[in-house]
């Protein structure tokens, strides 16, 4: 399973540990990733993602997942994903 958010794409970055004699080591900071199950009220079914908290803050705040895939860009979200926002829009018209 990849350390990459399905909605965002936000995924792992790098940096150093600092000591406080100023030494640098290599580190990553992970996102934090949570598995949720989103429903979709347009389609009446669930999904199971893994998306990060920052997703699912920005989903909240969209009012649900149908209005944050129509505001979301194609090159952002997974193939799982695209398929879903491909569904809403085939339901839609």
């Amino acid at each position: 399973m990849s350390r990459r958010c399905e909605l965002t794409g936000k995924g792992p970055m790098s940096g150093n540990n600092v000591s406080h004699a100023n030494n640098k080591t290599k580190r990553r900071f992970l996102p934090n990733l949570v598995d949720v199950t989103l429903a979709s009220e347009t389609l009446g079914k669930s999904y199971k993602l893994r998306i990060s908290a920052a997703a699912l803050r920005s989903v909240d705040h969209r009012g649900g997942l149908d209005a944050f895939l129509a505001k979301a860009k194609d090159v952002e979200l997974s193939d799982r994903v695209l398929a879903i926002k491909k569904e809403l829009a085939k339901a839609a018209a």
